[in-house]
């Protein structure tokens, strides 16, 4: 049995990925294994691999006569399975001197994977560990944890679409009838990713005799199947609410805003865990049940690009080209300098001759665009046949006689 005290330091160090430590599927995975020794140790294998798993997991129990019994229900979905062999067991024993040793390794990930997740009943995982076999000594192992995001690109033409719906519902308590309640809304598409802001366009009609309270929420859904049974979790990740509507009034929702926190991305291609987003609009009636509409959202990875649809386009454009408006003009505007105390007679003529063809480059070669500076001037007088300052010799004298 190796003596204690030999090695050091044993652990396992990534490269960091191409977008500081996280993944796709695709990429390659490189680090390296770094042991650092004491005094010279013998070895029989290092090897290093790397997992991706998906699990599932809960309880559920029911009561039998007087006793409770409780049903397993359990499942896994593997992504990721690879090993490599820094050091190979080939029944010799490798000797490794006293210092610092680092053992790089790459692995190819594969093209599908699913996205990280850690959840109530489940997670997805992804990991790389290290196995040092010595003589006569109990195997040493190192750990390292790694993140993968599977871009979704709210880019195409299914989460670009506009999302609406329309609900309606009879307010009714006991077996008396308050009247009607309806809502419609609509929102302008359904893939979004964190941090964007939702508007919100809708309508709601209170032809009832209660007083209803509209609101509007992200509702985030946790599915995990297992043996064929489902297990869901729901919770509200940002909701906003709105002004009271009375018996018979009407309320109009132009845009209101609803921001997306920072939370994990839609997860749909997972065959045992499943991470949904909608919108739902609901209104608030006394005394009965609630008035709900869902919209279904995708929270994406890559964001809409700017001229990725046409009203983005436009609205951007739009934007672009008004934005020399929002310079400040001074109220007073001062008088222009005369040229002559700008340009000497020098750089007049000069600029005033052909440039060479030499001159020019490559840099004009493409169209030419005029590009038009704020005026802050004051406009040069109005054009007279009247000389405003006339001199003496050229006042004729007037005629006393006529």
């Amino acid at each position: 049995m190796q003596p204690l005290g030999k090695i050091r330091s044993f652990a396992l160090e990534l490269a960091g990925g191409p977008a500081q430590g996280v993944y796709r599927g695709g990429e390659l995975l490189s680090g390296q294994v770094v042991l650092e020794l004491s005094k010279v140790l013998k070895v029989r294998a290092l090897e290093v691999c790397a997992r991706g798993l998906a699990s599932a997991h809960w309880l559920e129990s029911r009561s039998v006569g007087m006793n409770t019994v409780y049903s397993d229900y359990t499942a896994y979905e593997p992504y990721l399975r690879a090993r490599y062999q820094l050091i190979r067991d080939n029944g010799e024993v490798t000797v490794l001197q006293a210092g610092k040793h680092e053992f790089p390794f790459t692995f190819q990930l594969p093209e599908t994977l699913a996205t990280s997740f850690e959840g109530r009943h489940g997670n997805v995982r992804y990991w790389v560990k290290a196995r040092l076999h010595r003589p006569w000594s109990v195997v040493k192992k190192a750990k390292k944890e790694f993140t993968v995001i599977e871009p979704i690109d709210i880019n195409t033409p299914a989460l670009l679409a506009p999302q609406a719906g329309v609900k309606e519902k009879l307010a009714r308590a006991w077996y008396c009838n308050h009247g009607q309640v309806s809502v419609s809304a609509k929102i302008d598409r359904k893939g979004y990713t964190p941090g964007e802001v939702i508007p919100i366009f809708a309508e709601i009609d209170n032809c009832s005799t209660r007083t209803v309270v509209p609101k509007a929420a992200i509702i985030q859904t946790q599915t995990f199947i297992a043996r064929g049974a489902k297990k869901q979790k729901k919770s509200v990740v940002a909701s906003i609410a709105g002004d009271s509507i009375a018996a018979g009034k009407r309320e109009v929702w132009h845009g209101r805003a609803l921001k997306i926190p920072p939370v994990g991305p839609s997860i749909l291609q997972c065959r045992i865990i499943r991470v949904e987003y909608a919108l739902k609009v609901c209104v608030d009636i006394p005394g009965t049940s609630k008035l709900l509409l869902e919209l279904p959202l995708v929270i994406g990875t890559i964001p809409l690009h700017p001229f990725g649809s046409r009203t983005s386009s436009i609205s951007s454009q739009y934007s672009v080209n008004l934005d020399w408006l929002r310079m400040v003009i001074p109220e007073e505007p001062e008088a222009p300098p005369e040229y002559s105390s700008v340009v000497s007679s020098e750089e007049s003529a000069q600029n005033l001759s052909p440039p060479c063809p030499g001159e020019l480059g490559n840099g004009l070669e493409g169209p030419f665009f005029a590009y038009i500076q704020e005026f802050r001037y004051r406009p040069p007088p109005l054009y007279s046949e009247v000389d405003p300052n006339p001199t003496p010799d050229s006042i004729r004298p007037r005629c006393m006689t006529c």
